[in-house]
């Protein structure tokens, strides 16, 4: 499939064209104004080509696109693929354009005043030059739904709240690329990883990638929030906007303007370019040297900060203008993090090697946590994100039946020795929907720092390791901070005291089971479902309302009965008791509010 990929901007075009995933073009027109544009072309097989063209708006750069291509022999194309700054709650990855999918998106302009407006403009002329061309919507929002609510939430008022105040994150795009290509890079598959992703550019940002899933990002409900910029401030005291109103007599969109414009390493040196910055900073400029100070700093502390929130790190990953080419700012980053396991190699990082993609690791021998450097490659992504969306099976319409999963354990041979005694064996109960599971007649005790779960089930066969899962609402009781993990991702787990007849053991493992649904081979192809993937479940809550699950993974497993399980809190609060039955969403991606 051949996509083109359009990034449109108030004052700059930039397009590639793919072939799966080769690139085999990318152009950009930057600078609109009167008279004209510059220009910069280059494809696959031909030198680069530089120049003025006379497009002094979007409209002209976009019309201008099919003869740049016709020219090079380019002009087929089977999708166009549009990067869209924000998405709010709704879109949870691209989706395919029509007229109600254009109109979420023009009501969410006010998430996006500065980017939204322009990626929409571009979006409605190119449906008009290809009319007949799927046009696919990829939003830099869409991969940070999956940050839990303590990641996305402010503490302000309800009303503010409800009105949409919330964190969104952005360079989404690029965050999903990187993580992806470091997994590659390791050999290892994503959803075994923590990854921090580290995209340092005039734009920068922080994201902690759990198992394939980002939890949170640095950037806030806009781009201002988080790593220190070229232009923007980062994180900032908002008790700033009443002092600077007080003394020095700005209105709010002064002020706004200059936190995006004129404040991070402009608002500091004087220069947005940290290739200025070093070279002042090396020359004794104090205000330059203070700068990269401050900008590592600010890394640095979002680094040891995303690692305590994934209960560890197995790779950090360098990406963007800043990451991907200035060694002595990684260094600065990495430096003093060997308390977590991160060690540097000097030669590698001096000169990492980035051709035809790379993603070379610089960490020293022994260091325990990997450190990849690579380009991003946002348009590739896009392209990778239409192709996924329009190659995607129709769905066969099957009931999914939705199971409540109550508090329960899964015990290792080891633990079942230590509760109930030496070669005990625990007695078969009733059997559970899933072939060969069931419960086991015995219960255990579980026992937090505030309180106790009496006579909690367990389910076997046995496991190699022990896992606990409980409900947010038992966490708390239990005063144990549980996290939302998928089974069997149990690294990084809090401990929590097991009671049996016989004895106690303090056992890590504890999780609040991520909602999923288990089917099988047979199903999953009738559904158009793959192992791993996320999926949205609608069910039909109590009061005849549809709900819809979102980020429901799917596993897929020889012998297993399709079937998707919640907890009790997310039963509670849908209104689900007693057989229900759900149905996966089509894959438009954009979900009803409420």
């Amino acid at each position: 499939m051949r996509v083109l990929v359009f990034n449109a901007g108030s004052s700059s075009l930039k397009f590639g064209l793919f072939d799966g995933d080769r690139q085999v073009f990318k152009g950009s027109f930057d600078r609109f104004r009167e008279g004209g544009c510059d220009l910069a072309f280059e494809g696959a097989d031909g030198p680069p080509e530089q120049g003025r063209a006379p497009h002094a708006d979007l409209a002209a750069a976009i019309a201008a696109v099919p003869g740049v291509l016709a020219e090079r022999g380019l002009a087929g194309i089977d999708a166009v693929g549009h990067r869209l700054a924000h998405g709010g709650t709704e879109f949870t990855g691209p989706a395919k354009i029509d007229e109600a999918v254009i109109a979420r998106i023009e009501a969410l302009t006010p998430l996006a005043p500065l980017h939204n407006p322009a990626m929409l403009e571009g979006l409605r002329l190119a449906s008009r030059i290809w009319p007949d061309v799927p046009q696919v919507a990829v939003f830099d929002t869409s991969f940070h739904l999956t940050n839990p609510a303590r990641a996305t939430t402010y503490a302000v008022p309800a009303a503010w709240r409800d009105a949409g105040l919330r964190r969104f994150g952005f360079h989404g795009t690029s965050h999903k690329y990187v993580a992806q290509r470091a997994a590659e890079a390791l050999g290892q598959p994503l959803s075994d990883l923590r990854i921090i992703s580290v995209h340092l550019g005039n734009g920068a940002s922080a994201c902690a990638v759990q198992y394939g899933a980002s939890i949170d990002s640095s950037m806030g409900m806009t781009p201002l929030e988080g790593l220190v910029m070229g232009t923007r401030s980062g994180d900032i005291d908002p008790g700033a906007f009443g002092f600077l109103q007080r003394h020095l007599r700005l209105d709010v969109a002064a002020i706004e303007a200059a936190l995006y414009s004129d404040s991070g390493l402009k608002g500091l040196t004087g220069s947005p370019d940290m290739r200025d910055v070093e070279d002042r900073a090396a020359a004794g400029d104090a205000a330059a040297q203070l700068a990269i100070n401050l900008y590592a700093y600010r890394v640095r502390k979002y680094l040891g900060g995303y690692a305590a929130a994934m209960g560890g790190v197995d790779a950090v990953v360098f990406t963007g203008g800043i990451g991907q080419n200035s060694a002595s700012m990684r260094r600065r980053i990495c430096d003093g993090l060997s308390f977590m396991g991160l060690m540097l190699d000097d030669d590698r990082n001096r000169a990492p090697d980035l051709s035809d993609r790379a993603a070379p690791q610089i960490q020293a021998q022994g260091s325990r946590v990997a450190v990849v450097v690579t380009e991003t490659a946002e348009q590739l992504m896009i392209a990778r994100e239409v192709r996924g969306l329009l190659d995607r099976p129709a769905l066969t319409p099957q009931p999914v039946p939705v199971a409540v999963s109550g508090r329960h354990v899964h015990l290792s041979a080891e633990t079942v020795r230590a509760l109930f005694g030496a070669d005990y064996r625990l007695t078969e109960g009733a059997p559970l929907r899933q072939p060969g599971n069931w419960v086991a007649e015995e219960r255990v005790t579980l026992e937090g720092p505030k309180g106790r779960l009496e006579r909690v089930a367990i389910l076997g066969p046995l496991r190699p390791r022990t896992q606990i899962e409980v409900s947010r609402t038992d966490s708390f009781a239990l005063g144990i901070d549980a996290p939302v993990r998928n089974s069997g991702q149990l690294e990084g787990t809090p401990k929590v005291r097991l009671i049996g007849p016989q004895g106690a053991v303090e056992t890590d493992g504890l999780i609040v089971a991520a909602r999923h649904v288990h089917t099988n081979p047979t199903d999953a192809a009738a559904m158009g479902l793959t192992d791993g993937e996320m999926v949205e479940i609608e069910v039909q809550g109590a009061d005849g309302r549809g709900l819809v699950f979102a980020h429901t993974l799917v596993r897929v497993a020889v012998g297993t009965v399709t079937e998707m399980h919640i907890d009790t809190d997310e039963a509670n609060a849908a209104g689900i008791s007693g057989h229900v039955e759900g149905a996966v969403v089509p894959h438009v991606q954009a979900l009803p509010k409420g």
